[in-house]
């Protein structure tokens, strides 16, 4: 037998660690908070327990849409920090809101909660920080590891063996590629074979005898019948096994597996705004969209005037452009031009674009001619993060020269974009220009997560206003 008999020590506690890490969460929000009024002398009152109880029922709900709470062995200190970080800053940014809609703010110390803010997250990722080092001094001491095998000699096999010795702190130890071919047949994989450390059948041998914990069945989709074989094989071994499909020949997009009618299949293309996650997007939207309304309120109100003066015409200018699933959806902006067209043809705004109005052309160099779109936001037309939407008329043309260029229609469209903050804003005169924020667009798709957005939305701040190409 092999000689790990600790290697299961926490395996079967994972669940029990998982809800005490919920329970210590939980108690962390509550006892910085009371540990601070009592730190400033603040009279604790109803309004610091209705905080902490909202506090504590939203981290717990959004953690759960982030998967803070699987297993450590998956997920490195850094990525569990940064989701730990977006969670509760979203909290924060709900909390503010409620106690600003309810006129509630006053009854807060402003030391307390602002020292509450900062806090809280600090106690939580050092909480997971000491739980990481029990477990990586556990697993340097043989305890608490697994022992891995892959079944298939291929480019996804040299990825996993990379990915395993990359990151030592999941506690996975690698045994060997198995596979029926020998060296010399096996395909160039980074420009050298693959060492073999036997064929598939020693590898069933290997788990049997319990010293493989996991299998990973890398072979290529095309040897379905050998996969089945030895997926039978392993059935009478103790190991966990994986079969880890070749998609990589696709272009993935937020893939998920189904079950229809007892059929497991797996999408292609996806939008990533499903369940929770949609839901999630939606609140980060309401939230942001009404706090950004409150502020730009008053300076709307002087553009408006501004533009009604400068020249005749109406002083929102609404086209018609694609929104999700490339439905058509009305986009409202500040009129900056003395036409309004919406046809079949709209040309792209150029540099000196006779159309463009003297104040129109201040507005869209500062973009402050799309302030009207957190309008849109609201109504749950667009998104403040998503691609940016484009003329119809423009659609109609790239999607026949850009590969996967409707793709970026499974998400609303947005104010600000991943192609904003690099760059690919304003006129996109050549084809290789519209092919960068496509690639932009699919990049932010495929990689979405809440705090993804928020880094969107502060870099604009400082990057996506102004932009050499915006005419």
């Amino acid at each position: 037998m092999p000689n790990h008999q600790f290697g299961g020590m926490i395996r079967p506690y994972s669940s029990e660690l998982a809800l005490l890490s919920r329970i210590l969460d939980a108690l962390l929000i509550w006892f910085g908070l009371g540990c601070l009024i009592e730190l400033f002398g603040v009279r604790a009152g109803s309004g610091y327990t209705n905080a902490a109880l909202l506090a504590t029922a939203f981290f717990l709900f959004l953690a759960e849409t982030q998967a803070i709470y699987i297993s450590w062995r998956l997920v490195s200190i850094k990525r569990m920090s940064l989701k730990v970080l977006l969670v509760w800053f979203s909290i924060v940014i709900l909390l503010v809101g409620i106690a600003f809609l309810t006129k509630t703010s006053a009854s807060f110390s402003r030391r307390v909660m602002l020292s509450w803010f900062v806090l809280v997250p600090f106690l939580m990722i050092l909480q997971r920080v000491f739980m990481q080092l029990v477990m990586r001094a556990l697993r340097k001491h043989g305890m608490n590891t697994r022992t891995v095998a892959i079944a298939g000699a291929g480019e996804s096999a040299l990825k996993i063996v990379k990915g395993i010795f990359e990151s030592d702190w999941m506690g996975l130890k690698f045994v060997g590629i198995y596979d029926d071919r020998s060296e010399l047949r096996l395909p160039l994989v980074g420009g050298k074979n693959l060492e073999i450390s036997g064929n598939l059948r020693e590898l069933v041998l290997e788990a049997k005898s319990g010293r493989i914990d996991y299998v990973y069945i890398a072979l290529p989709m095309k040897a379905e019948s050998r996969i089945v074989e030895i997926v039978n094989a392993l059935a009478d071994t103790t190991a966990s096994v994986y079969v880890v499909p070749d998609f990589f020949i696709f272009d993935l997009m937020h893939a998920r597996w189904f079950n229809v009618g007892g059929v497991p299949m797996v999408s292609i293309f996806e939008s990533p705004f499903f369940g929770v996650d949609g839901w999630s997007k939606r609140l980060e939207d309401i939230v942001f969209g009404t706090l950004i309304m409150i502020l730009i309120a008053i300076p709307m109100l002087i553009i408006a005037v501004g533009v009604k003066l400068s020249s005749p015409g109406p002083v929102i200018f609404k086209q018609r452009r694609y929104g999700l699933n490339g439905k058509v959806v009305e986009v409202w902006k500040f009129r900056s031009m003395k036409v309004c067209e919406d046809g079949g043809h709209v040309p792209q705004a150029r540099k000196n674009d006779p159309r463009i109005t003297p104040f129109g052309a201040f507005l869209r160099r500062t973009s402050l001619d799309e302030l009207p779109q957190f309008i849109n936001v609201l109504q749950g037309h667009m998104s403040i993060v998503g691609p940016r939407p484009h003329a119809i008329s423009h659609n109609e043309q790239y999607r026949r020269l850009i590969h996967g260029y409707m793709l970026r229609h499974k998400v609303k469209p947005g104010i600000t974009g991943w192609a904003q903050i690099n760059g690919w804003r304003g006129e996109t005169d050549t084809l290789e220009k519209m092919t960068a924020r496509i690639e932009c667009d699919l990049h932010y798709i495929q990689n979405w997560s809440l705090w993804m957005d928020v880094k969107i939305i502060f870099l604009t701040v400082f990057k996506g206003f102004v932009g050499k190409q915006a005419y």
